[in-house]
């Protein structure tokens, strides 16, 4: 069986210019999570001034690492990004441990996108409950229903098509996505700064709650002021809290150089268009979690209820329109999640199937559309597990998807620093952000994994744990497929 694929069936077609890449990137950085993580993990876990800081912090980061994607995407300028670069600088066992982590950070991310579905319409629909309807489960103490299945599931297919009919559509498609995402998130932050119903004496407690202990101690807004965090140690893990995220929240700007094959234009632009979409980014986390705490003025009660805090602040502030406005904004968020990491994906998937690492069955290219369908179709396939699970497997997935971006940034980084070293082509400066890109992945993978006394919400939880084991079994499965073909092709 012969394993290799033929230069016919591996062309990308050039047909992105960067108004496109940067829809991708900014859309796949904002996604559900801005939107419904200020009751869910933000508020409760950071406060106003906790996530802020954070995300400020995380940004700086991430633009940090960013400096080793621009150096290292015109030197290796093909579809697979992180997993080229580590294959080229570290070898092949390395580049699979690097690729399988880093599909982890993208493949997540569709079904994710694709539980948060059910939510918007159950928020937006009041109690009209339009899909909760046919058979239902519990998972986790919440309701999935048949309805909110079909309805995510057919999303999911549609947009799935959509990437298959070719890079330029899809394109097209996220640009009006992203554009009506951002219009969504200024016009809710403008009318939170001039509405009289948004107040500054509403955000405390600014650095978050013992949610679990507020709870026990009558689920009222005194009772989480009086377990606000506090002190250095509280206040230090309320914003490490969110800032050990900081990977899952702006992956996105690292899908750039899985497309890279398909860039119609300069890579020296490649460094303005991720700074760009990690700002702006950067801004919607922090004006969607203040906005939704300035307009409520028992928001801790509302977290504690389970109420979409966002949702329910738009509508204080704006009635109706308000929650037209979350509406269109997060299904805005939502569909160009699941269009941009769709595209990561397969193409991430595509790349390693061309160089022997999973089947080439994943590295067939369709003639007439210039897109890897059978990988595009399998990321469909594992998608559909995300409706399935319903709305409690959102926080696992992100933290999935915290330690696979981990992963990718730290070996960019270490590659980065590598060539920098044998070509000795570096600008002044670069070789110190490809080293602090290092540390700060290394200090994310800590924080994400290993328990550490005193800091509360920060590390994976039970499910997530699990969901990482199962994923590194499949990955040992596919590396010991391969193997022979790894060999084969030394």
């Amino acid at each position: 069986m012969n394993n290799n694929i033929s230069k016919h069936e591996t062309t990308l077609k050039r047909q992105l210019n960067p108004v496109h890449v940067w829809a991708i990137a900014f859309g796949c950085i904002i996604g559900w999570g801005s939107f419904v993580n200020p009751g869910k993990k933000f508020l409760p876990n950071s406060g106003v001034a906790g996530t802020a800081i954070a995300m400020v912090l995380g940004a700086l980061v991430m633009i940090i690492i960013a400096c080793s994607y621009a150096y290292m995407v015109p030197k290796h300028p093909q579809a697979g990004g992180e997993f080229t670069f580590t294959k080229t600088y570290f070898g092949k066992t390395t580049a699979f441990f690097c690729g399988w982590f880093l599909l982890a950070a993208y493949l997540t991310n569709v079904p994710m996108n694709s539980t948060a579905i059910g939510l918007i319409v159950d928020g937006i629909d009041g109690k009209a409950d339009i899909l909760k309807f046919g058979f239902h489960y519990s998972i986790a103490g919440f309701e999935v229903y048949l309805g909110e299945m079909i309805f995510a599931m057919s999303i999911l297919i549609l947009f799935a098509v959509l990437n298959m009919m070719g890079v330029k559509k899809a394109g097209i498609v996220q640009n009006i996505l992203s554009s009506l995402l951002i219009v969504s998130i200024f016009t809710l932050t403008v009318s939170a700064l001039v509405s009289s119903k948004a107040q500054g004496i509403n955000l405390a407690p600014i650095w978050g709650f013992d949610k679990n202990a507020a709870i026990a101690a009558g689920a009222t807004t005194e009772a989480a002021k009086a377990v606000a965090h506090s002190g250095t140690m509280g206040i230090t893990s309320s914003i490490l809290a969110t800032f050990a995220i900081a990977p899952w929240a702006f992956v996105g700007f690292d899908t750039i150089p899985q497309a890279a094959e398909e860039f119609n234009f300069s890579y020296k632009k490649i460094i303005g268009i991720m700074v760009v979409a990690i700002m702006f980014g950067c801004f919607v986390y922090t004006a969607n979690n203040t906005v939704a705490a300035a307009a409520l003025t028992n928001w801790p009660e509302r977290v504690m209820a389970g109420d979409w805090v966002l949702l329910v602040a738009a509508e204080e502030m704006l009635g109706v329109f308000g929650k037209v406005l979350i509406g269109v904004a997060v299904s805005c968020a939502v569909l160009s999640g699941i269009m941009g990491f769709y595209m990561a994906s397969s193409r991430l998937m595509y790349s390693m199937a061309r160089e022997s690492y999973l089947p080439k069955v994943f590295g067939k290219v369709n003639g007439k559309y210039g897109t890897p369908v059978n990988a595009i179709i399998f990321c469909m396939i594992v998608s559909l597990s995300g409706p399935i699970l319903g709305r409690e497997a959102l926080g696992w997935f992100v933290d999935m998807s915290a330690i696979g971006a981990s992963m990718g940034f730290f070996f960019t980084s270490a590659a980065a620093l590598r060539s920098l070293k044998r070509d000795k082509d570096a600008k002044p400066g670069l070789a110190i952000m490809a080293f602090l890109g290092m540390i700060f992945s290394l200090i994310f993978m800590v924080l994400q994994l290993v328990p550490i006394p005193g800091l509360s919400g920060v590390h994976f939880g039970r499910e997530s744990y699990i969901m990482l084991i199962i994923w590194i079994a499949i990955g040992i499965v596919f590396y010991f497929m391969q193997k022979k073909y790894l060999n084969k092709n030394k």
